[in-house]
């Protein structure tokens, strides 16, 4: 009994102050950043009660925003037991990360016949930003700006409908945060694909990028599964 209130007053903490009378759209905002950024534990409850008081709202609102998120997969609601954090199988963070790469991949080709001087510039600024994370060991900036790199270089394909249900597979997995138990080395390795995958980008040569960026996402798979495995192997000898 004394469990669930620590969890939401954890959730609750990381929620930035808003002035009373937030609107539906501030409050999903808010709501998707503490998400997006793995902030609170999958299953963590979330209550209608608190969340509208912390706004300054009435609970419509807040409801309004918590189903936008059960439609994105993000927070699940159960009858008489109310909204809670989202939490992933292993067998769904592995699809959601087969997702992200099939949805990249279409789009990496057609952002590169479009991408000009402006686009290899925000690639590059992408890049140096996710760089200083990887430099500083800072584990939460390096799962922002990966995202900011790799939507770096699918913008130049416009390609809205397909960056939004990327954007969806992506939001989904950062629940777990899978790249804070991934090994140093690893994600040092995963930044030399980077690299690979902007030299390539910047030079418009579609076979390096493709390349690399399938060795990139072959390794992820890869660091995904084991991380999966490990974690059903701990669940079982609880």
């Amino acid at each position: 009994m004394t469990g669930a209130p620590r969890r939401h007053s954890a959730l609750t903490a990381v929620l930035r102050a808003r002035p009373p009378g937030a609107g539906h759209a501030d409050i999903l905002a808010e709501l998707h950043r503490m998400l997006r950024g793995g902030e609170v534990p999958a299953g963590t409850p979330i209550r209608v009660d608190d969340l509208a008081t912390h706004f300054g709202v009435s609970r419509i609102p807040v409801r309004e925003a918590l189903m936008t998120l059960v439609g994105e997969g993000l927070v699940v609601h159960r009858p008489h037991a109310g909204y809670a954090v989202a939490r992933l199988t292993a067998a769904e963070l592995r699809e959601l990360y087969v997702v992200r790469r099939l949805l990249e991949t279409a789009a990496l080709s057609s952002a590169l016949a479009a991408a000009g001087p402006e686009d290899d510039a925000c690639a590059r600024a992408a890049f140096a930003a996710l760089d200083a994370a990887v430099e500083r060991g800072d584990q939460a900036a390096y799962h922002r700006e990966s995202r900011a790199f790799h939507l770096a270089l699918v913008a130049p394909a416009r390609m809205h409908r397909l960056r939004h249900v990327l954007e969806s597979a992506w939001d989904a997995t950062e629940l777990c945060r899978p790249m804070a138990h991934v090994p140093e080395a690893e994600r040092r390795a995963m930044h030399a694909e980077h690299s690979e995958m902007l030299a390539a980008f910047t030079a418009r040569d579609e076979h390096s990028l493709l390349e690399a960026s399938g060795r990139h996402h072959a390794r992820l798979e890869t660091s995904i599964a084991a991380i999966a495995a490990d974690a059903a192997a701990g669940h079982g000898q609880a």
